[in-house]
Formats: structure tokens, C-alpha cells, sequence
């Protein structure tokens, strides 16, 4: 028996699994890290495509650039699936201290803090990730441009969906500062990113059905 395997080393079916039962983790923020990969791995796709083609030959020093990077990128959203798990663990352990503790506040806090830190990350990373397959698909294969226009989408709801995780949890901060901080960040995000990969996806489906 496999003791303390990563999520990551988990078959598709069996994360699935565990993410649909009652367990703490994997949870929103590992479900979003690895959406993320996926997405960000969609737009390295549009770069191997693209790369040793004639038609492409004056892009192809940027494109294999911006395969570099979304290959680093990648990596990074895979760690931030145990990442998020670990950034809760904390938070799970203060949820049971019981409420007359006089530790029990101080320890909450910090516990929300650090569990605010995955998904800020991966947020984050969605941001440099949607920047990356903006580019990939104004200069990938046009004969991949569909799977630029998935990436960007995923990545999106990617970011979305670990916005939540921040949010739910600078709700319950006492230190208002911190939290609102954090808001602000994850709110200009939101505005930028989601607004970029509704222009990417909209670009994507004008070249596909002009």
C-alpha cells in the first residue's frame, strides 16, 4: 500500500473519487490548480504544433519561448494540487479546537491566512497563464487554434473557481487589513483575466467560423 501518495501520482479516476466524497481535500483549490494545468497544457499543445512548420517559421524563436514558460507553468499548477491540500491541512485542525479555547482565535486566523495562499497562487498562475495562451493562439498553428480557445476557458474558470476559496476564507479573517488586501488582488484578477478569456475564447470562435 501506497502511504501518503500524492495527489498528482493519483489515476484521474481515483482523485475524482476522493474529490467527490467527504474528505477535506482534495477539494475547490486542488480541482482548480489541476483545471489550470490542464488549460495551460492546451496552449503548450498549440506550440508543438506550431513548431518545425514553414508556415511559421518567422514565429517560431516566441513560440518556442512560450513553450518554456507555459512548460514551467505547468509544473507549478501540478504542485499547487498537493500545495492547496497542505495549505488547508492547518485550517482543518482549527475548525475542531473547541470555541472556549483562548488559543483557538489566534490560531484560526493564521490558519485562514495560510489556506488563502494556494488559491492566491494559483490564481496567480492562471493570470500567467492566460497572458501565455493569448499569445499562443495569436501565434500558434491556425489549425490548433481550438485547442488555444479551450485552454484560455479552463484557465479562466480555473481562476474563478480559486477566487472562491479565497473569498470564503478572508470572510472569516478578523484582521481586516489582510483580508481586504487579499480581496483586492483576487478582484483585479478577476476583472482583467475573466474579461481576456472571454476575448481570447471570442477570437478563437470568429477565426474558426469565419
Amino acid at each position: 500500500m501506497v502511504i501518503n501518495m500524492k495527489m498528482i501520482d493519483k489515476t484521474v479516476t481515483v482523485f475524482t473519487e476522493e474529490l467527490a466524497s467527504s474528505a477535506p481535500v482534495p477539494g475547490g483549490g486542488g480541482a482548480s490548480a489541476l483545471v489550470g494545468a490542464i488549460g495551460i497544457a492546451l496552449g503548450d499543445m498549440v506550440g508543438e504544433l506550431t513548431v518545425g512548420k514553414k508556415r511559421y517559421a518567422d514565429v517560431e524563436e516566441d513560440v518556442r519561448a512560450l513553450m518554456a514558460r507555459a512548460q514551467e507553468l505547468r509544473v507549478r499548477f501540478l504542485a499547487l494540487v498537493d500545495g492547496d491540500a497542505e495549505a488547508f491541512a492547518p485550517l482543518a485542525k482549527a475548525y475542531s479546537i473547541p470555541k472556549g479555547d483562548p488559543g483557538r482565535d489566534e490560531i484560526m486566523e493564521n490558519a485562514l491566512q495560510v489556506a488563502c495562499s494556494a488559491p492566491m497562487d494559483i490564481m496567480r498562475s492562471c493570470a500567467e497563464a492566460l497572458d501565455l495562451i493569448e499569445e499562443f493562439a495569436a501565434k500558434g498553428s491556425k489549425l490548433a487554434i481550438s485547442d488555444a480557445g479551450c485552454g484560455a476557458i479552463l484557465c479562466k474558470a480555473a481562476m474563478q473557481a480559486a477566487s472562491l476559496n479565497v473569498f470564503i476564507n478572508t470572510k472569516s479573517m478578523k484582521d481586516r487589513a489582510c483580508a481586504e488586501a487579499l480581496e483586492q488582488e483576487a478582484g483585479d484578477l478577476l476583472t482583467k483575466y475573466t474579461a481576456m478569456g472571454d476575448e481570447i475564447y471570442g477570437a478563437v470562435v470568429d477565426k474558426i467560423r469565419q
